[in-house]
């Protein structure tokens, strides 16, 4: 295609670019000239001259600033913690259960009361596995609702 930008033309703030085929200053050349709209034009404001096309600005992330991708990465690879539960002699079975249910995503009533009599049996049990912000967060969770819980680097122990 013969079709391309040549070069740099200078505007002035007020000047509408509208030129016509095989005009000096047209950006298209060639037999579909008609067809060419250029894509950005940036001209100066008033008092400063004419304008030039310019080369597109690419931006560049500040430095600490991190994009949704570099988070999401950096969770991934936030050592997991562990959620234990602690044995009590205050609350009944039914109660923990409920409880587990409640507060752990996803947690099914086999695997809650799985957990509550290990708990029960052993006196702690692993409630879940996952990032520390979330462990913290189900371990205040459980205590808000009276169970014992603690949290623990998973990479330690067994």
């Amino acid at each position: 295609m013969e079709n391309a930008i040549c070069g740099r033309m200078g505007l002035s703030p007020n000047q509408v670019f509208n030129p016509k085929p095989g005009d000096k200053y047209s950006f298209c050349k060639g037999p579909c000239s008609n067809l060419c709209v250029p894509m950005a034009v940036l001209a100066t404001g008033p008092g400063k001259g004419g304008g030039l096309l310019e080369k597109p600005v690419i931006e560049k992330v500040a430095p600490g600033r991190e994009s949704e991708f570099d988070l999401k990465k950096s969770r991934k690879t936030a050592p997991p913690y562990r959620v234990i539960l602690h044995n009590d002699n205050y609350n009944k079975r039914e109660y923990v259960v409920q409880v587990l249910m409640k507060v752990i995503p996803g947690m099914t009533l086999d695997n809650a009361v799985n957990i509550m009599q290990e708990a029960h049996y052993n006196g702690l049990s692993v409630v879940i596995i996952c990032a520390q912000a979330d462990a913290e967060d189900h371990c205040m969770h459980l205590r808000g609702n009276g169970l014992l819980s603690s949290i623990e680097p998973a990479s330690g122990g067994c």
